[in-house]
């Protein structure tokens, strides 16, 4: 006699789990129907009791790597959970350095496959510690078959990535110079993109309230032997938005070769193999008790992927979406920096660094109906920063050293901007009329997004130090000009400047000296918070830097050469923190008009 019973079953992370348990449920005598239900977590079967018992059944779900009514195997459990947070704390920690390598420059000039390959291997740092969740997902599994090869799943996930980078490269390639990316193309492969990851980060959690709804497309859900899922997840791979891999696809579509360009991302994949497929092949070598523990930790991961790549989709489109921003606005601080355009002859102009930390300023208030001329000075271009956009007035411009100039008319709405991958931003302020605005009253906050060489907030290339109040305060227009401002006092052969290190500060701020004539100049770094490190003097309209240093707790002897008029900026660990302006004679400046250039 025949029955027809329904168990509920745990565990089940994609529908390809559904054929799974069916095949090996049909292996047992006694058993006419089989149908699993990934989105209910049931099973449906008709059976003989008299062949084949509920206890078996039971068995056998256990033996794919599933839970029956509740069932739960919690032996070795802290050992496993200890494992597991040791792994994820090895991902976090490899994400710290994925800020601090510049991909862009060492793709210009003559770039031989050797370069790729050390390039490859260097943003593999990168690799790991963005997609370490997307990884271990389909590098671990929860059935026995993956005992008998630990290696084969990461192996297979890395042919799959591997395949579908030389793919692309091919593609790329040979579109070459015809293919131009819009930003709306650019801000819905993001998007799209981040839904995907938050849709199988849930399925991988366990989530099932919304699995009726929320499932993969039916492309990513075809009938495909599980142990073969893992290449499928890597070919989709090559398709996610990420700096280094896009900045490697813009390489190859630079070559408009079809051979070259396939090359080029074969040769970058390859350098990226040996810690991914490393780091794949040791997640899989935990107990079989630690896989199910992974797929809900590494879902967990995927999810906040998704919605990073989400937001910064949005932010590609010059969408700001408030459910996304106001918690990190509020935790963060991310207080804007504003400045004013400058009005000469019926044009306004405003100018921008980009930094490692983003473009500074960030906020800048233009009057609308005016030509507009932004000037974008590449001091640290990167692969982030090296390209702008504003998204309202399909603007895309690649940045380099020196001046880069953007030119519009601002309308009467604000225009936000970005870098292209959406995680530098800022804010253009259109305002009727420009001189009715006070900078010191303005309090304008822009949506946080995380800086190329940071983390959490802290700069991991530029130094540690939290935000403290400035020892100028709120208005620098209120100091008096001798705390900003100081000359060099002419001497024997050579001129003299003394300033000081106060906190992350100097004072003054700005120092003059005069031309061709050598300058000595004493910074005391007794009240300094951290000295060392790298200095540089860089000279703006020269594109050049004229000296680097390492200072000391104390007086440091910076002696700088004779040079031409022009202003020098004094950086330290990438940020400006003071400038050298060479005039004509030092003594016969007008420190008015110095603070009125610099200052504006």
């Amino acid at each position: 006699m025949l029955i027809t019973a329904t168990f509920s079953v745990g565990d089940m992370h994609c529908p390809a789990c559904e054929k799974k348990i069916e095949q090996a449920l049909k292996r047992l005598q006694g058993i006419t129907v089989v149908k699993a239900s990934y989105s209910q977590n049931t099973v449906t079967i008709e059976f003989d009791p008299a062949i084949c018992s509920e206890t078996q059944i039971h068995n056998t779900i256990h033996e794919c790597g599933y839970t029956v009514n509740g069932q739960t195997n919690a032996k070795n459990k802290l050992k496993n959970y200890v494992g597991i947070a040791c792994v994820f704390g090895a991902i976090f920690i490899l994400s710290q350095f994925t800020g601090n390598f510049d991909m862009s420059s060492q793709l210009t000039g003559q770039v031989t496959y050797l370069v790729i390959f050390v390039i490859g291997l260097m943003t593999s740092l990168h690799c790991v510690g963005m997609c370490g969740g997307l990884m271990m997902s389909q590098a671990v599994s929860a059935a026995p078959h993956s005992r008998h090869s630990p290696c084969l799943r990461s192996f297979r996930y890395n042919a799959g990535r591997i395949i579908s980078y030389t793919l692309i490269g091919g593609i790329v390639g040979a579109l070459g110079s015809v293919l131009a990316v819009s930003i709306g193309f650019m801000a819905g492969a993001a998007i799209i993109a981040g839904l995907f990851m938050i849709v199988m980060g849930l399925n991988l959690t366990g989530v099932t309230l919304f699995r009726r709804f929320l499932t993969l497309p039916r492309l990513f859900n075809l009938p495909v032997k599980p142990a073969n899922s893992p290449f499928i997840v890597g070919l989709v791979n090559g398709l996610m938005p990420c700096g280094p891999l896009q900045t490697m696809q813009l390489y190859a579509l630079s070559t408009g070769s079809i051979l070259q360009g396939a090359t080029a991302m074969l040769v970058f994949s390859l350098g990226t193999l040996p810690l991914m497929l490393s780091f794949g092949t040791i997640t899989t070598m935990l107990s079989k008790d630690s896989t199910k523990a992974i797929l809900r930790f590494s879902g967990v991961l995927v999810i906040v992927l998704g919605l990073i790549m989400t937001n910064r989709g949005l932010a590609i489109a010059g969408i700001n979406p408030s459910f996304l921003n106001n918690y990190a606005v509020k935790n963060t601080g991310n207080k804007a920096m504003p400045v004013k355009a400058e009005l000469r002859n019926g044009q306004q102009t405003i100018k921008i660094a980009a930094t490692n930390q983003g473009y500074v300023p960030n906020v800048v208030y233009v009057q609308k109906n005016l030509p507009l001329k932004m000037i974008v000075t590449g001091d640290q271009i990167n692969s982030c920063n090296n390209e702008l956009i504003i998204p309202s007035l399909h603007i895309k411009k690649k940045l380099t050293a020196g001046d880069n100039i953007i030119e519009m008319t601002p309308q009467g709405e604000d225009l936000n901007f970005s870098c292209w991958m959406g995680m530098l931003r800022g804010l253009i302020k259109v305002v009727d009329d420009l001189n009715s605005i006070d900078i010191s009253q303005q309090n304008v906050v822009v949506p946080p997004g995380k800086s190329c060489c940071s983390t959490n907030g802290k700069s991991q290339c530029c130094g540690n130090r939290e935000r403290r109040p400035s020892i100028y305060g709120d208005d620098i227009r209120q100091i008096p000009t001798d705390r900003l401002l100081k000359k060099a006092v002419a001497g024997d052969n050579r001129q003299t400047v003394h300033i000081a290190g106060i906190g992350y500060e100097l004072e003054p701020l700005i120092i003059v000296i005069s031309k061709e004539i050598p300058a000595q100049v004493l910074i005391n770094f007794a009240q300094f918070d951290t000295p060392q490190g790298k200095w540089e003097i860089v000279a703006f309209d020269r594109k050049k830097v004229i000296q680097t240093f390492s200072g000391t707790k104390g007086v440091y002897e910076l002696e700088l050469p004779p040079q031409p008029p022009g202003t020098l900026g004094i950086y330290h660990q990438g940020n400006i923190v003071g400038v050298v302006e060479v005039v004509e004679n030092a003594a016969d400046a007008d420190p008015a008009k110095i603070l009125a250039k610099l200052l504006q």
